[in-house]
Order: C-alpha cells, then sequence, then structure tokens
C-alpha cells in the first residue's frame, strides 16, 4: 500500500547538517552531484538548487516510498535530476553514471522508516520485524532472529550493536523465538539485558545491531567509499554523514589512509610502494551539530560530518 503524502512529506522531516554539509562541499552552478540517500530530499534539494540550472542532481536511494517522496520535492525546484532505486554502493559503479563532482552519504536510518510502524526499524512503535532499507527484497529482521543459529545473534549483536549482553540476548531468543512484532523482540532483549546504565531502552543497540545485518550497511559503506572516489573528478568533493562510532570509524580510517598514500612499513627508510595520496582530509575532526540544531532536532545528537576532495 503506498503511504499517503501526510506520512512522507511530514514536517518533522529535517535535514541534518545541511548548513555544514553546504560548506563542505561548495555545490556550484553546472556541477553534476550526488545523493547516495536522498531519503526525503532535504539535503538533494539544497544541493539541486544550488547546481542548477545546468548541473543535474543523481538521486539515489533503497526505499522506493522515499524516492516517491523526494520526486515530489526535487520536482518544485525546476532542476535537472535523475532518480536512481538501488544502493549506494552499486550505483556508484553503475556503467551509466558520469563523473561527479560532489558526493553525499548521509547514512543511516530515515525520520520517514523509524516514523512509520509497518517498516519495523523502532521498538517503540509495534509492527512487523522488518527493517528493510527497501521493502521489495532481501530478508527481514524476523528472518534473522528466527532462524540465525544462537553463535551468530550473539555475534551481530556484538559487532554491529557492541551490546555486551549480547551472548545472554541470544540465547534468551533462541529460547523464545519465533518473534513477529518488534514489541515482542523488544520484550524478550529487556528481559534478558536488563537497564541500560545510559538510560536509553534495552533494545537500542540489538535493533540497531539487526538493522546493520539486514542491510548490509557497514559493507555498503565499505564498497561504496573506494567507488565514490573514483567516480570524482579530481578537485570533487565527498562529504559522509555517519550516526554510530562503526560507521565513523570506518569513514575515519578510509579518509586518513587515502590521505597518507604510503602504505610501507614504518622500519622502511624510504617508500618502496609508490602510492600517492588520493584526497586531501576536510575534516581532522569530524563536524557535529550545534547546540542550536540540537534542541531543534535531538535526532542529530549523533551525527557526525566527514569530508575529503579528491586530488
Amino acid at each position: 500500500m503506498q503511504p499517503d503524502d501526510s506520512v512522507l512529506l511530514g514536517a518533522h522531516h529535517v535535514p541534518v547538517l545541511l548548513a555544514e554539509v553546504m560548506a563542505l562541499l561548495r555545490p556550484k552552478p553546472g556541477e553534476r552531484v550526488l545523493d547516495g540517500t536522498v531519503g526525503l530530499g532535504g539535503h538533494a534539494a539544497r544541493l539541486l538548487a544550488e547546481v542548477s540550472p545546468e548541473g543535474t542532481l543523481y538521486a539515489v536511494d533503497r526505499d522506493p516510498d522515499a524516492l516517491s517522496a523526494a520526486q515530489r520535492i526535487l520536482r518544485a525546484t525546476g532542476g535537472a535530476f535523475v532518480l536512481i532505486h538501488d544502493s549506494f554502493d552499486r550505483a556508484l559503479t553503475r556503467p551509466d553514471l558520469p563523473p561527479l563532482d560532489k558526493i553525499l552519504l548521509d547514512l543511516g536510518v530515515s525520520s520517514m522508516q523509524l516514523d512509520r510502524p509497518e517498516r519495523g526499524f523502532s521498538f517503540s512503535r509495534p509492527g512487523p520485524l522488518d527493517m528493510r532499507m527497501d521493502p521489495t527484497q532481501g530478508r527481514t529482521a524476523a528472518d534473522v532472529v528466527n532462524t540465525a543459529p544462537e553463535e551468530e545473534l550473539s555475534r551481530i549483536f556484538s559487532a554491529y550493536g557492541e551490546e555486551p549482553r549480547a551472548r545472554r540476548v541470544a540465547r534468551e531468543i533462541v529460547k523464545r523465538r519465533p518473534f513477529e512484532t518488534t514489541e515482542q523482540l523488544a520484550r524478550a532483549v529487556a528481559a534478558a539485558a536488563g537497564r541500560n546504565p545510559s538510560g536509553a531502552h534495552p533494545a537500542t543497540r540489538v535493533f540497531q545491531a539487526l538493522r546493520i545485518a539486514v542491510n548490509d550497511e557497514l559493507g555498503a559503506l565499505e564498497r561504496a567509499l573506494p567507488a565514490a572516489l573514483d567516480k570524482l573528478v579530481p578537485g570533487g568533493r565527498l562529504a559522509v554523514i555517519t550516526f554510530h562510532s562503526l560507521e565513523d570509524r570506518l569513514v575515519k580510517r578510509f579518509i586518513r589512509g587515502e590521505a597518507k598514500g604510503c602504505v610501507c612499513p614504518p622500519r622502511l627508510p624510504a617508500c618502496a610502494c609508490g602510492r600517492a595520496p588520493r584526497v586531501r582530509d576536510l575534516t581532522p575532526r569530524p563536524i557535529v551539530p550545534s547546540e542550536a540544531e540540537l534542541g531543534a532536532n535531538p535526532r542529530s545528537r549523533s551525527a557526525k560530518l566527514r569530508g575529503a576532495e579528491r586530488i
């Protein structure tokens, strides 16, 4: 069922770090830019306005509902744009995608997905255990929790959610399964994990881990970063917004490695690999939301922005 526009285009959607992204990317008229996670089009609409009238925006998203909503917003700008229903890692390797001047990756789950119970991303809203960013394909969170061995569940919760009680939670899930709803799973996790010292819901880390596993988020990011550099023209810029430490560490290490160039062991007196730096690190320290943004949009609290310029 197609959700109505009041759900997709609600006033609650606020693009994170919008001014900071624009200052980092510096989009100019006539450029080709790509938003790899277009969502509801907040960043994309601003990017398209900046590159118009001669430029083009490539708007990518796994979620067909998000693309439908973004299309309405982007049409209002009057600029030229191309919608691509795909994951950003695959989109960046498409042979029909031209060289790009600017690339934005705004990672994580969108407000639209979190706020729609039928998508199954949130433990605070009862719904089916889905969590797929593209609801048209792939295994669901229910498939994972109901079929994966206990050891595999423990690994997912530990590696992707940094859940300290991963083994205990996995054991409880195996004992109680099958699960059909987010509410059922959240109760089982709370029973095993107990109170979170931070005050967050006990299921927070487990739900994050399942979402990452279902959508192969870290794998997609690992594939997308080198593909983005290959697609950027010299002087082109990449910006990445992350929302948890696993993503941020991956982006930080990638940019620093590409900015360093040489990968020879430190014991060698001179470089033998001949590997030159590919980028200039634009954010030695990540850019984070201002106090004003945090007050206006609490969901931005964990956001970090990093960027690089292609040499």
